[in-house]
Formats: C-alpha cells, sequence, structure tokens
C-alpha cells in the first residue's frame, strides 16, 4: 500500500500549511497528492498551483464534481495538466449528490449511473484524441438538439461537427477513478474505470464492497482485473495520548457527512455508516444536525464509529491497527493528517 496526502477543499479560504505539507509529502516518498470540490474552491486549479512545485507526486482529483463540467472541458483540464506534469495526473470523478448537482449546478441528479457511464464513454474518447460523436439519453455529441432526457427538444443550429482535440496528449489513457459509495457505483467503477475512490471505508466492514467489485470486475468488457485496479482512499489520522481527544478533532467532519450532507434517505455518507451498524446512531446524528442542535449531534458519535474509518490515539495504537489496512482493498491510503502525523506514517510504513 502507498501513501498519498490529501488535500480535500477549501473553507474561507486556502488552508495554512499545504505548500509545506506537499513538500514534505514529496521528500517523505509519498505516492501522490490529492485535491477536491464542493461548491467552493475547485480541485484543479489548487492541483496545478501546488503541482508545479513538485517533480514525483502523481496529481489527483478526489473528486471533480462531473456536473461542475462537460465530458470534454474535463478532459482538456486533464490532458493539459497531464502536459504541465509530465504525466503525473490521475483523473478522480464523481457524481455528488442531488443538493449539490441541482442546487449548485443547476444539473439533473437522477439517474447518476447511466450519466457517469456515459460521461466517462465521452471523457475516454476526447482524451484519446478521437473524432467524439455520442448519442446517449445524457449526452449528444455534436449538439443537434437534444438527448433523450431532454426530450430532444432543446434549440440547436445544426451546425456542430465531430472534433477531435487540438492537443496531443502526453499518455493515450490518463487513469480514471470513480468516487462511489454504494454497491451498484462501487461495482460501475470496476467495470469502467482504472480505480476507484471510496469514502468512510472501514477495513473491517468492506465484505458488501468485495463483492460489489467482484460484479463489476466480472461483466463483459471490464476495463480492469483486481490486481491492476487503484483503491485510493482517504484516512484521517489524529496522533494523542488522549484517544478521545483524538476523535473529538474528527467528530465535527463526520456529523457533518451524516447530517448534513443530503436529505433525509437521500444521504450517501449517511447510508455508509448505517451499513456498518450504526444505524440508530445515524438517524441521531441527522435529526439533531437538521435541527440546528450541531453541537449535540457532534457529541452524539461514538468513539467506535471513529475508529472504524479513522487512526486515532497514541503510536502504538495505530501501530497496532495499521495491519488491518495493510491487508484491505486499499492500494493507496491518502493521508488527512499533520506533518508529525504524516513522518510517523512514512516511518510506520517503512
Amino acid at each position: 500500500m502507498k501513501l498519498g496526502l490529501s488535500l480535500g477543499y477549501w473553507g474561507a479560504g486556502q488552508p495554512e500549511g499545504q505548500a509545506e505539507a506537499v513538500a514534505l509529502a514529496e521528500e517523505l516518498g509519498f505516492d501522490s497528492m490529492w485535491t477536491a470540490e464542493a461548491y467552493g474552491s475547485d480541485a484543479l486549479t489548487p492541483l496545478a498551483w501546488l503541482g508545479a512545485r513538485t517533480s514525483t507526486l502523481r496529481l489527483g482529483t478526489s473528486i471533480v464534481q462531473m456536473a461542475a463540467r462537460t465530458p470534454a472541458a474535463t478532459a482538456m483540464a486533464a490532458m493539459t495538466l497531464d502536459h504541465l506534469s509530465g504525466g503525473r495526473v490521475a483523473l478522480g470523478l464523481g457524481a455528488s449528490g442531488p443538493q449539490v448537482v441541482e442546487g449548485w449546478y443547476a444539473q439533473s441528479y437522477p439517474k447518476p449511473l447511466a450519466r457517469t457511464r456515459e460521461y466517462v464513454a465521452i471523457l475516454r474518447a476526447a482524451m484519446a484524441r478521437e473524432k467524439v460523436t455520442f448519442d446517449g439519453d445524457h449526452f449528444q455529441v455534436p449538439f443537434t438538439g437534444g438527448p433523450a432526457s431532454t426530450g430532444g427538444a432543446l434549440p440547436s443550429t445544426g451546425l456542430g461537427k465531430p472534433l477531435r482535440s487540438t492537443l496531443h496528449p502526453v499518455r493515450e489513457s490518463i487513469p480514471i477513478l470513480l468516487a462511489a459509495e454504494g454497491p451498484k457505483n462501487v461495482a460501475l467503477a470496476a467495470e469502467i474505470a482504472d480505480g476507484w475512490l471510496p469514502l468512510f471505508y472501514s477495513p473491517h466492514d468492506d465484505a458488501h464492497y468485495r463483492a460489489a467489485l467482484a460484479e463489476g470486475f466480472a461483466r463483459p468488457g471490464a476495463r480492469r482485473t483486481a490486481e491492476e485496479f487503484e483503491v485510493a482512499c482517504m484516512v484521517s489520522v489524529v496522533l494523542d495520548d488522549d484517544v478521545e481527544r483524538a476523535a473529538d478533532r474528527l467528530r465535527p467532519f463526520y456529523a457533518l457527512y451524516i447530517g448534513g450532507m443530503g436529505a433525509k434517505g437521500a444521504n450517501f455518507h449517511y447510508e455508509v455508516f448505517a451499513r456498518m451498524g450504526f444505524e440508530a446512531e445515524c438517524a441521531t446524528i441527522q435529526d439533531l444536525y437538521l435541527a440546528g442542535r450541531k453541537d449535540e449531534a457532534i457529541a452524539s458519535i461514538p468513539l467506535a464509529m471513529v475508529e472504524k474509518v479513522a487512526l486515532v490515539g497514541p503510536r502504538e495504537k495505530i501501530a497496532a491497527e495499521l495491519p488491518a489496512w495493510e491487508s484491505s482493498l486499499l492500494t493507496t491510503m491518502l493521508l488527512d493528517a499533520e506533518p508529525a502525523t504524516m513522518r510517523l506514517m512514512a516511518e510506520l510504513f517503512a
């Protein structure tokens, strides 16, 4: 298992110490660095800005949201950055959720799996410098009146024609990783992508993920075998002699995702923890969070829930729990950690 650095997305502004963390990651021999976007900072600009200071780290997006850009726009950005970095891009994509897709990007959300399949097909054609043509339920290239999902009723000049990228790719195929949490999405990643980006993965509760991946790999035309497939996951690591105090650093993050990142009945992060056996706890967290009682929602997160998906506590405890992660599905552990903890993890991995 390799180590990567997870930089996430920004809050009010760029988090302090990102450039120093990237430099340290490269110094320690990390494999990659990864940036993200939600509905504020984008993933590609910080990746290019910080990636320009590196020479060996792979540059990954975890994730680029598909609703934010057409497939052609994503292909252009990935190919451009691949040129600038000498072929170091790993393109992580995700469908996000209905609140963001419809509320921020003004796009339709239903049928995300079908839309993802079409998006990736167009993306690969563009990055391979083919003349792009596609007539799907969600995308039509060239546009001549709208895909089936629009009833074909949108106006068109009729002047569009199939185009080929003017930019020649550094690589014929930039690796594509799909962010996925539900079993159907995970199976789709195994079928059409080069890797999978889970969120809130637990090495202790992954049988359903293994089954979903196996289903995807077994489908006709699956792109990769299990041995060729990358699984890169953000894992929070908090070093502290007091385990509860370490967990307190992460509880607000989990409360936000379980309680506030999605409506009732449409929160994929909630469902991930519920599948681990925390359904009652998730219901309480969500009820409290949506009622505006965020402090109570945070306090209601049990230590056991944190320990399922993160490494928290003193050095000896983290070292003892690490083998479970090393024998898990992960091929790359993306650390969300402070510099001292980055050094510790590099030492433990060595």
